[in-house]
């Protein structure tokens, strides 16, 4: 795990989590061949709330922990990381 976890339901957000959970903890979002790609370091966690946030999408956490949303479809998405460097080393500096 990289971030906190949420608080309660009924707990106000903490500054820990606020800097560490998605969506408030994303560097930077862009739009990649239709795909949301939020920048950040998160985690399986981050990605169920993402899926919440947008019913019939797909969320994926690609090799680098930053979160993807796909369009609604069969089967499992292929990160966009992925499909424009398959063997290429990550690096979260730059």
């Amino acid at each position: 795990m990289t971030g906190p976890d949420l608080p309660a339901p009924h707990s106000p957000m903490t500054v820990e989590a606020l800097l560490h959970r998605w969506p408030t903890a994303s560097e930077k979002v862009e739009l990649i061949d239709g795909v949301l790609y939020f920048t950040g370091a998160f985690d399986l966690r981050d990605v169920a709330i993402a899926e919440r946030a947008y019913p019939g999408r797909r969320a994926l956490l690609n090799r680098a922990g930053c979160i993807e949303i796909h369009p609604a479809g069969a089967g499992e998405p292929t990160s966009v990381l992925d499909a424009y460097a398959p063997e290429q080393p990550v690096s979260r500096e730059g």
